[in-house]
């Protein structure tokens, strides 16, 4: 051979210890929450057959499951509600009855500040419509959605959260939650807005699990429609001038541009969702035999990191801790 290259890539390839050495991502527990799905005293504890090793529990058995993680290193969660008492209006969103409400209660009595608490604000599982904001007839009425948000979010403030979580895509809902949350005095309670959210397929074993699925038509008049790149970072400056802490893009691994765009151009931290179809999509391939679930979450998790976002929102948290994969 006449040449011989003096720069071979392959030298730093060439075992683990190197390789972990020179590594560019590094994937850390640190940046994961684990969600939940906690209902109504009756719903117990649930398997969701469409996302194996996922429950619905009320909030008795919540805290009985979020003590086992705690001590599995699980300190950070995210509460989503399960009900029946559904509503025109939602009423239920930021009731007594609320089972997120009573759930952050006992949690927060139970643990103290060694658990960090964030909670879903939307409409969805609270509506007779399914949709993420009350109807005027056939349409959303966004802004008198607002005030609806907005008093959930402090329902939930006034549990105990540490952020308050929106994701119902409604235009100014951001500044209704933060003005309503400081002049409760809660000025400490953060926002972690999801900001783009996509009107996305990934969605379906969610729907499921909260039973929150539109009754009619779909949400693609107020979640972003799929095609936009651009429109995110609009959202985004949005969302931080009315006062949200972090950002979030849903879903993440078909989005992951995106997450790059926001990680360059924001001055808060950027989260992702890595949503139900994703993990089922995951478990779906294990299950089949084709893939190794440790690689594949691994693989999936860094990515999400190496495009820009330093939290992630993932189901398979508690399999990583119980796995030992980082």
């Amino acid at each position: 051979m006449d040449y011989l290259p003096r720069r071979r890539p392959r030298r730093l390839r060439r075992n683990p210890l190197i390789r972990d050495l020179v590594a560019e991502t590094r994937l850390s527990t640190d940046g994961l929450i684990q969600p939940y799905f906690v209902g109504e005293d009756s719903i117990g504890k649930s398997e969701i057959s469409s996302m194996p090793g996922i429950y619905r529990e009320s909030a008795d058995k919540l805290v009985a499951s979020v003590g086992a993680d705690l001590k599995l290193g699980i300190k950070r969660i995210m509460l989503f509600g399960v009900t029946h008492q559904k509503s025109a209006n939602a009423e239920s969103a930021f009731s007594e009855s609320n089972p997120v409400v009573r759930a952050v209660e006992k949690l927060r009595q139970e643990f103290g500040e060694t658990l960090f608490i964030s909670a879903d604000v939307c409409l969805c599982a609270y509506t007779e419509s399914g949709h993420c904001g009350v109807l005027d007839g056939d349409e959303i009425d966004n802004d008198r959605s607002l005030p609806i948000l907005a008093q959930m979010a402090l329902r939930l403030a006034q549990a105990g959260v540490d952020w308050v979580a929106p994701s119902d895509m409604m235009d100014g809902r951001i500044g209704a939650i933060r003005e309503t949350l400081d002049r409760a005095g809660l000025s400490r309670t953060g926002i972690l807005a999801y900001t783009a959210k996509y009107a996305s397929s990934y969605y379906g074993p969610f729907r499921e699990a909260a039973d929150s699925a539109p009754q009619k038509g779909d949400r693609k008049s107020y979640q972003m429609d799929w095609r936009n790149r651009r429109e995110a970072r609009v959202e985004a400056q949005l969302d931080i001038d009315e006062g949200a802490d972090v950002v979030m893009v849903k879903p993440a691994l078909a989005y992951l541009d995106v997450i790059h765009d926001l990680a360059i151009s924001v001055d808060v931290p950027v989260s992702a969702y890595n949503v139900s179809g994703e993990y089922t999509m995951v478990k779906l391939a294990v299950r089949d035999g084709l893939a190794t679930e440790r690689d594949l979450v691994l693989e999936n998790l860094t990515a999400i990191t190496r495009a820009g976002a330093s939290i992630i929102l993932t189901y398979h948290l508690r399999d990583i801790l119980k796995g030992k994969w980082l």
